[in-house]
C-alpha cells in the first residue's frame, strides 16, 4: 500500500477522533454533566478507604475521653466528624491509637488501653459507624451507609517491648502497628531526633524488633513504616513477609521532610506491593505552613510516575497535623483531591486504587501471610532486660522473708542494713580521726 494512502488514513482516523471528543464534551455540556458529577459518581461507587486520622487524639485533649460531653456528628472545633465523613465520602476510616512518647517505660500500655477503648466505644455507640477488623468485613459494609472503623496503633513503645501484650492489642481489634512514633523505642529507629533516647549505631531494627515484624505478619497485623527511619522501614521491608504500608507519608523529592519517602524506598516499597498512603499535613506537602490542592497532587503525579498509581492511597492525618492545604482543610474535602487528579488525566481505574482498591489488596495480602502462618506458634522471644533499660520493670521473684519487696524489686530491710553499714563506717572514721 502506498505511504500517501496510509498517511491519508492516519489523518481520516485522528480527524475522527477530534470530531468523538468535540462531541462528547458537548453530550456533556448538554446534559449537564461535569467532572464534579463524575467525581461524585466515582467516590460513591469506590468510598474512600483512608489511613489515618486523629480523632482520638482529641477526644482525650478537649474531653478526657468523655463521649457524653459531645456529639460527633458535628464537632466544630475539629475537622473530622461524621457528618463530614459522610460528605467526603469517606467510608472506612483508619483510626491511630496514639500515645505520646513520654509514656515510654512508663504507662504507655495503660494509656493505649484506654485510647482504644473510646474508639471502640466510639464505633460502637453511633449508629453510623461499625467496628471491622478484618477485609471481608470492610468488603460487607462497602455499599453500606455506615463509617467501618479499623483500629491502629501509633508507636510501637504502646507495646511496651511485649509480645503478648501485642497479641492482646491484636484481640482488641488493633489490625495495624506504627513501628515508632516520633521516639526510638529499644527495638526500631524513629525518623525524628526529637527525644535522644535508645540511640543505636548501624542497628534500626534489633533482632527483637524483627521478632515483632515476625508476630505482626503471623497475626495479620499491618506493618505501618510511617515515622520509622529509612534504615529502619527498609529492614522492615525486607524482613517482612507480607506487604506493608506508610498509613500517612508523602514524597520526599516533592518535599524534603524527614517525615517523607524517598525514591529509592518507595522502589522497595513497590517490590513488596506495599501501599504509602498519602499524607495531607501541609508541612509535608509543600515544607511550608501553606499548601494548595494542586501541591498535594503534586506528590500523587511523582509517585505515580515513580512506582504506579497501584501504589497509592490516601491518609489524611487530620487530627495529628496542625495546617491543612487550601481547598482540604477537612475530612468533607476529599471530593477536591479527587477532581484535580481527574483534571490531570488520571483514568477512573486509578482512582478507584487509590480510593478503595490499593488498601484492600494490601490487606488481603496481610490475611493471606497469617493464614499461611497458621500452623505457627505464637513467638516467645523476649527482650533482654540490658536493651529495655527499664526501671520500671519488674524482675518477678518472691518476697524476701524479712519484709516486703518494694517496687524496684529490693527489700527494705536490706536497704536499711546497708544504710546502716554505711553509718558504722563512718563513725569509726570519725572516732579514729578523734584519736589522731
Amino acid at each position: 500500500m502506498p505511504s500517501w494512502v496510509t498517511s491519508a488514513s492516519s489523518r481520516s482516523w485522528m480527524k475522527s477522533l477530534r470530531h468523538l471528543v468535540v462531541l462528547s464534551s458537548l453530550c456533556c455540556f448538554i446534559s449537564g454533566y461535569s467532572d464534579k458529577d463524575r467525581v461524585r459518581e466515582l467516590m460513591s461507587k469506590y468510598p474512600l478507604i483512608d489511613g489515618h486520622n486523629d480523632l482520638a487524639l482529641q477526644l482525650r485533649k478537649l474531653h478526657n475521653n468523655r463521649l457524653s460531653k459531645m456529639d460527633l456528628h458535628n464537632v466544630s472545633k475539629l475537622a473530622t466528624d461524621i457528618n463530614r465523613l459522610q460528605a467526603g465520602q469517606v467510608q472506612t476510616q483508619m483510626f491511630a491509637v496514639y500515645v505520646m512518647c513520654g509514656a515510654q517505660e512508663k504507662d504507655a500500655v495503660r494509656l493505649a488501653l484506654e485510647q482504644i477503648d473510646v474508639v471502640r466505644r466510639m464505633c460502637t455507640e453511633y449508629q453510623e459507624f461499625e467496628l471491622v477488623t478484618s477485609t471481608q468485613e470492610l468488603k460487607n459494609y462497602e455499599s453500606s451507609r455506615k463509617i467501618a472503623c479499623l483500629i491502629s496503633l501509633e508507636g510501637g513503645h504502646a507495646i511496651d517491648s511485649s509480645l503478648p501484650a501485642l497479641r492482646m492489642f491484636y484481640q482488641l481489634g488493633v489490625r495495624s502497628m506504627a513501628l515508632t512514633h516520633t521516639c526510638n523505642t529499644p527495638w526500631a529507629e524513629s525518623s525524628s531526633k526529637l527525644y535522644n533516647i535508645y540511640q543505636r549505631q548501624n542497628d534500626s531494627l534489633t533482632n527483637f524488633g524483627k521478632a515483632v515484624v515476625e508476630e505482626m505478619n503471623r497475626l495479620g497485623m499491618i506493618v505501618d513504616l510511617s515515622h520509622t527511619s529509612w534504615e529502619t522501614a527498609w529492614a522492615a521491608l525486607k524482613h517482612s513477609k507480607a506487604p506493608v504500608i506508610f498509613s500517612h507519608s508523602s514524597s520526599f523529592s516533592i518535599c524534603n521532610h524527614e517525615r517523607n519517602v524517598p525514591d529509592w524506598l518507595l522502589q522497595e516499597l513497590k517490590k513488596k506491593q506495599g501501599l504509602i498512603m498519602v499524607n495531607l499535613h501541609s508541612k509535608f506537602i509543600s515544607c511550608r505552613e501553606e499548601a494548595n490542592v494542586s501541591h498535594v497532587a503534586d506528590h500523587f503525579d511523582h509517585i505515580k510516575r515513580l512506582i504506579g498509581a497501584e501504589s497509592i492511597g490516601i491518609g489524611g492525618d487530620y487530627e495529628g497535623a496542625v495546617s491543612f492545604p487550601r481547598g482540604l482543610e477537612d475530612v468533607s474535602k476529599y471530593p477536591a483531591l479527587i477532581l484535580e487528579l481527574l483534571r490531570r488525566n488520571w483514568t477512573d481505574n486509578e482512582l478507584a486504587d487509590v480510593l478503595r482498591r490499593n488498601f484492600l489488596r494490601v490487606f488481603e495480602g496481610v490475611e493471606m501471610v497469617r493464614d499461611q502462618l497458621n500452623r505457627t506458634r505464637p513467638s516467645e522471644i523476649q527482650i533482654s532486660l540490658e536493651e529495655v533499660q527499664n526501671q520500671c520493670r519488674l524482675v518477678l521473684r518472691p518476697p524476701d522473708k524479712r519484709g516486703q519487696v518494694d517496687r524496684s524489686g529490693t527489700s527494705r530491710p536490706r536497704q536499711e542494713t546497708k544504710l546502716l553499714l554505711i553509718l558504722s563506717i563512718v563513725l569509726l572514721l570519725s572516732s579514729l580521726l578523734m584519736f589522731e
